[in-house]
């Protein structure tokens, strides 16, 4: 973009935020760190930026970015958001709260969610930075999901460019519904990969604690068929052996239960929001 643009990060002292803020320091448009707990605001000067009054911060700011925790999102767009001046961009960075209409609304105003999708398994990283950069926003390439509900193409113009800078590198940013991305975090990501990340620490545990396998060659032997499992399962790079599919589908029978694609109902996806949020119902 030629514009140049005014960018708030409230919250730019706290994990994701100074995350974001480590990047948007780098870019030329106009950017106030606003941050209210004093760790946080040591963080930001630590860093070498100013912390600004989050209503100075925010006076003609094209987009803030509400880089807070999602059960915050609520009280802080009440603080905020009245704040704004007509036709900013709110931006925030989980779909939970915007599925679950926490944000203060104001009808002059837009709503954006971009979340990072981390640097891909499958991504060919070429530099010690790249292979150390598991999270993403620093050296490895990641993609983006993101939403802005009223499809204003403008305002999606900026808001991908502020995007594309915060997580930068990005490889895209691809757009959908709040309620699209809300499905793919928590539920694609979070109830399904992230559990079994976790279920293959506890399976490896068990290896290693119950059955007495030497750790080194339980780690070896597990890590490279992650590998082998994510290109045969995700990619088609090799078909699983004869033998394999048979083990795989008694690992189904004993692990999964039947009903489990009921996480991808509509009253699921409200039951772990809620959940998350700490709420007691969720409002459409």
């Amino acid at each position: 973009m030629t514009t140049q643009l005014t960018i708030a990060v409230i919250g730019a002292g706290g994990k994701m935020g100074m995350r974001v803020s480590n990047n948007l320091h780098r870019s030329s448009h106009t950017v106030h760190y606003s941050e209210n707990s004093p760790a946080g605001q040591r963080r930001t000067v630590d860093a070498g930026r100013t912390v600004t009054d989050t209503p100075t911060a925010v006076a003609n700011a094209d987009v803030v970015i509400l880089a807070v925790p999602d059960v915050a999102l609520g009280p802080v767009s009440t603080e905020v958001v009245p704040q704004l001046r007509p036709g900013a961009v709110v931006l925030t960075l989980d779909p939970a709260a915007a599925y679950a209409n926490l944000l203060y609304q104001r009808g002059d105003v837009e709503y954006a969610v971009a979340h990072p999708c981390h640097p891909s398994v499958f991504l060919q990283r070429k530099t010690e930075a790249e292979l150390n950069d598991t999270f993403g926003g620093i050296a490895a390439q990641q993609d983006v999901v993101a939403a802005l509900e009223s499809g204003n193409q403008d305002k999606i113009k900026i808001a991908d460019e502020v995007i594309r800078l915060m997580y930068a590198p990005v490889l895209d940013v691809h757009w959908v519904t709040v309620k699209q991305l809300a499905y793919l975090e928590p539920t694609l990501v979070e109830v399904v990969a992230c559990m079994i990340g976790d279920l293959l620490n506890d399976a490896l545990r068990e290896t290693v604690d119950t059955v007495g396998v030497p750790e080194p060659a339980a780690r070896a032997m597990l890590f490279g068929h992650i590998q082998v499992a994510l290109a045969n399962g995700l990619r088609g790079d090799n078909p699983f052996s004869d033998a394999c599919l048979i083990a795989m589908d008694y690992g189904r029978e004993k692990i999964i239960k039947d009903d489990w694609k009921s996480i991808f109902n509509d009253d699921e996806l409200d039951h772990v929001l809620k959940q998350m949020l700490h709420l007691d119902q969720i409002h459409h």
